[in-house]
């Protein structure tokens, strides 16, 4: 089967004229072995997408952000080492210091804004304003861990290098990604797209399944470099090359942004300077996802084998990382390390079930709808990979999670070179007891409200309304809204004990709430 064929059949779901879908380019020694357009850019009108279509690349805004933040270092308008506070007086006293380095590398233990926004009642699609998430993070005194001890995926850290590059340069973010990266790129379509409502040519709508088919979709929050960039495949051809052979004055740069570094316990990272650098079937790959609101991208370098793939989609339901890597799969046939035998991956099916850390309420399931090993967490689902013999880890890219079967009902992991322990756990048949009653974080100003199996948590800023089920003794599942669905079973964990509830997320630990 040839590489566009295979290709093809990857994308073939959405290939139709009723269906959004993405763009997707593959480069092999620099010259293109693959481009493919599959779906459509705005459905209403019957627009198809094409190499020019200017779609959101999320999270891949963050590269973009931090190489500006290094130039501008570079011209002694900043260092990496500074505390954040030097630039963010309006930022609570941490309990540890927080550098630009520990941002730029997801390390910072800083809270997620754009999850803090949401348990304080604002959805993403309502329309809101960076001030007031200024005002949220301003409330945020406690941390995830000690910063440089773990990675978490946070937000924060790039809505905050996106903020310090503007002050310190005195220039728009737009004005910044022209004069040092797009301009001397040739980029010319790529720009920071603030909010979704903006109009710019070939700018096509962002979709996500409704209860009667495709619905467009958007954020009300205005992005900034934390993730609010759009480009077109031909510009992020172009941003590859330019990685792949960079200006001389960019080479220690981005040098920094993949060179090796460690956690306090001596653990390499998975992720770097804004770039997500791993190896995958013995390759090396260094590149970075993106998500916003009906949309998911992914663009991956695999220098050892000069092998680039680009893909942009104007889609939720698509899982760009894991489709990049069976991507690399049918383009390296034959040169990567060879899957592992499917006995592995029926053993781990085998131990389906919900499993919980230790003494924590981090949970996982695992499952196997269709013999293959699917891993849930409070952050959704995605398959699993076999990273060495007998050792699986969430196909997710920011996520530094390594488990293998232990004894009878558990798992043992390895977290951010921590070695770790999950018990399976059998939700009880019945609730436990009644939790009814009202609770507060007084810090934060969150006022919870507990029903039933009904949650509502509220704040001066607006309201969230979820639904509970009971999954250990002292471990309730939050499902967002009336119940869980198939693509996110449940949104976060609630701890019980005798001082109160404990609420954790994949990127929040330890917001507790005390009874009334």
């Amino acid at each position: 089967m040839s590489v566009s064929t295979a290709i093809d059949r990857l994308f073939a779901q959405w290939a139709k004229p009723d269906s959004p879908g993405a763009v997707v380019a593959v480069t092999r020694n620099g010259a293109l072995i693959h481009e493919g357009a599959y779906g459509m850019a705005n459905l209403a009108h019957g627009i198809p997408l094409s190499r020019k279509s200017l779609i959101r690349i999320g999270s891949q805004s963050k590269q973009f952000t931090v190489l500006l933040a290094l130039l501008l270092e570079a011209e002694g308008k900043l260092s990496m080492d500074d505390d954040v506070h030097k630039y963010c007086p309006w930022l609570p006293p941490f309990p540890h210091k927080v550098t630009l380095h520990h941002l730029a590398t997801n390390t910072s233990g800083l809270r997620d804004f754009l999850e803090m926004m949401v348990w304080n009642g604002l959805p993403l699609a309502s329309v809101s304003d960076r001030a007031l998430a200024r005002s949220i993070l301003a409330r945020h005194r406690e941390v995830n861990y000690v910063p440089g001890s773990q990675m978490l995926y946070s937000n924060t850290g790039f809505f905050l290098l996106s903020e310090i590059i503007e002050e310190v340069s005195g220039r728009s973010f737009n004005e910044l990604l022209a004069h040092y990266i797009t301009g001397p790129v040739g980029m010319p379509d790529t720009l920071l797209l603030k909010r979704d409502a903006e109009i710019h040519p070939n700018l096509v709508s962002q979709h996500m399944r409704g209860p009667t088919g495709w619905e467009t979709t958007s954020w009300g929050f205005p992005l900034g470099g934390e993730g609010g960039m759009a480009s077109t495949l031909t510009d992020m051809l172009a941003w590859q090359a330019a990685l792949a052979a960079p200006p001389a004055a960019w080479q220690p740069l981005l040098a920094r942004m993949t060179a090796p570094l460690h956690y306090t316990n001596g653990t390499e990272t998975l992720y770097r300077m804004g770039l997500v650098v791993d190896r995958y079937r013995g390759a090396l790959g260094i590149g970075h996802g993106g998500g916003v609101a009906g949309g998911k991208s992914e663009s991956i370098r695999f220098p050892e084998h000069r092998l680039g793939v680009v893909i942009l989609g104007n889609l939720s339901e698509m899982a760009p990382f894991a489709l990049a890597r069976r991507i690399a799969d049918a383009a390296l046939a034959g040169e990567l390390t060879p899957h592992a035998p499917p006995a592995a991956a029926e053993r781990l099916a085998a131990a389906a079930g919900m499993y919980r850390e230790a003494g924590t309420g981090e949970v996982f399931t695992i499952t196997a709808p269709d013999g293959a090993p699917v891993f849930t967490s409070a952050g959704g689902a995605t398959s699993l990979n076999e990273e060495y013999p007998g050792h699986f880890a969430p196909e997710r890219p920011t996520q530094h999670l390594v488990f293998t079967q232990g004894a009878a009902n558990t798992l043992d992991a390895v977290f951010c070179g921590e070695t770790t322990r999950y018990h399976r756990i059998t939700p009880p048949t019945a609730a436990v007891r009644d939790l009814s009653g009202s609770y507060a974080n007084a810090a934060l100003g969150l006022d919870m409200r507990i029903t039933g199996d009904s949650m509502l948590i509220r704040s001066d800023i607006g309201a969230l309304r979820t639904t509970l089920s009971w999954a250990a003794d002292d471990l309730l599942l939050v499902h967002a809204g009336t119940g869980p669905s198939e693509a996110r079973p449940f949104i976060a964990t609630l701890g019980v004990s005798a001082d109160g509830l404990t609420l954790t997320t994949d990127r929040t630990k330890g917001l507790t709430f005390r009874p009334k």
